[in-house]
């Protein structure tokens, strides 16, 4: 008989429980935010610069603490703020607030194996049934569930990914809460609370709770990258996947964290990568993980560079890819009034709203320059950051007008990916010539580097 999981160490699965949870967190940074402006009256500059590090710091700090422990959509939202230093923190303080965030990346809080445990049985009935070995403590904690390495009967190593008790419950409830969402994420970044971002996050946390959906997305894109020199993809096991248990191949690798510490040419390599697995599949493909973030890269150790995570995958039909290919060109090339008929066209600038061709162009610049501009760049922290705030934050005055027009739900989780691609290359600081990269799938262009060369002359 499966164990009863204790009230205290369940997830918290009612609306109105997670609604008081979410609504208490808005609340309180709205009134941390005015407790701040109002201790700053009078108050000398270099106060007032003390003020505002406290107050971001115990933001970061409440983040945490709230949307880790609720686990479900209420942290996946917490996973996207932690690739990005939100708002601009003084420098001085940047790498404690990015530090307090990454916990909801790979160290969120970790459920008791005696919780986790009655999931398992639900499925197998008996852990021995299928595992030789089975190790009670979890590799990582994440927002819908918890990760173990194990071994089958048959001697192979697994990592067994297990959902939350109750998790499912919990994540429909925050998704009947999204006015909450809008007003904490508004809070945070006040430009990204658009209906289209929210509704591809409905659309695709529900997605993200079928393992047997994300078992076989995995071993399709494991299946493509099979034999590949530079990234590996572990297969799913999908005898032993079930509804909230989900079983691949154990990767014997080091996380993220790691990675920041090695040479320079070793991130720059890595940072390679990722670019190519993240954005380049978009193009060659049409088809794209849609959760980058440190969590879900690893180092092989064999040197290649790990993907794990398929709850969210998207495919984006011919025409879609074929609009931000030409959107792209037409950006690099400075071809503005040919960017603005694009961008009308599709139904993303009203040509009414006064947004001007050289508005459009100066906007996409100041977002993605880092992959338009033709020269090497070592991508910073300090420069992703700056890129997404003049993206989406209306208290930067530049390009207010285009920054209110309305991105299509097929494009939007594809700009999450570049900017979430980009924050991840920021924390590298990794170094590269990311338009020459880009215009192998762009332009059809030969590759320049090493990497490119090597994957052309593939069989």
């Amino acid at each position: 008989m499966s164990e009863r999981v204790p009230r205290s160490e369940r997830v918290p699965r009612g609306r109105v429980a997670r609604g008081r949870k979410l609504g208490m967190l808005a609340a309180g940074q709205a009134a941390r935010g005015a407790t701040a402006k109002l201790s700053m009256i009078g108050r000398s500059e270099h106060a007032r610069e003390v003020l505002a590090r406290r107050s971001t710091l115990d933001a970061a700090e409440q983040l945490v603490d709230v949307l880790g422990n609720m686990k479900g959509a209420a942290m996946k939202l917490g996973q996207m703020l932690s690739v990005v230093d939100v708002d601009l923190i003084p420098e001085t303080h940047r790498e404690r607030f990015r530090a307090k965030l990454a916990v909801l990346c790979d160290q969120a809080p970790v459920m008791p194996f005696a919780s986790m445990r009655a999931v398992l049985e639900a499925e197998y009935g008996s852990l021995t049934r299928v595992f030789r070995d089975f190790d009670e403590e979890p590799l990582a904690a994440a927002s819908i569930g918890q990760v173990y390495r194990a071994t089958l009967r048959d001697g192979r190593e697994v990592a067994v990914k297990v959902q939350y008790p109750g998790v499912e419950k919990a994540v429909r409830a925050d998704l009947r809460n999204l006015a909450l969402f809008a007003k904490l994420w508004k809070s945070m970044w006040p430009a990204i609370g658009g209906e289209g971002l929210l509704d591809e996050i409905t659309r695709n946390l529900e997605s993200e709770l079928d393992y047997r959906r994300e078992a076989w997305t995995q071993h399709l894109v494991a299946a493509h990258y099979r034999g590949h020199p530079f990234i590996v993809v572990p297969d799913s096991v999908p005898e032993h996947c079930g509804d909230r248990v989900m079983v691949t191949e154990y990767l014997d690798s080091k996380p993220f964290s790691h990675m920041r510490t090695l040479p320079a040419a070793e991130r720059d390599r890595i940072g390679e990568l990722i670019y190519r697995f993240y954005v380049g599949s978009l193009f060659e493909r049409g088809e794209f993980p849609g959760d980058p973030h440190p969590g879900n890269i690893l180092l092989a150790a064999d040197g290649r560079v790990g993907f794990i995570d398929f709850g969210l995958y998207h495919r984006m039909d011919s025409a879609a890819v074929e609009f931000e290919r030409q959107v792209a060109r037409a950006a690099a090339e400075r071809r503005a009034g040919d960017l603005y008929a694009l961008l009308v066209d599709r139904g993303i600038v009203d040509p009414a709203a006064g947004v001007e061709p050289a508005e459009c162009l100066e906007y996409l610049w100041a977002a993605s320059e880092w992959n338009l501009a033709d020269e090497e760049l070592t991508i910073t922290a300090d420069l992703a950051t700056g890129a997404l705030i003049s993206a989406i934050d209306p208290r930067v005055a530049e390009y207010s007008a285009i920054r209110h027009q309305m991105l299509p739900r097929e494009h939007v989780f594809s700009r999450r990916v570049d900017f979430q691609t980009f924050g991840i290359l920021g924390q590298l600081g990794a170094t590269g010539n990311w338009h020459r990269i880009a215009r192998e799938w762009i332009y059809g262009d030969e590759p320049v580097t090493e990497i490119g060369r090597a994957l052309a002359h593939r069989p």
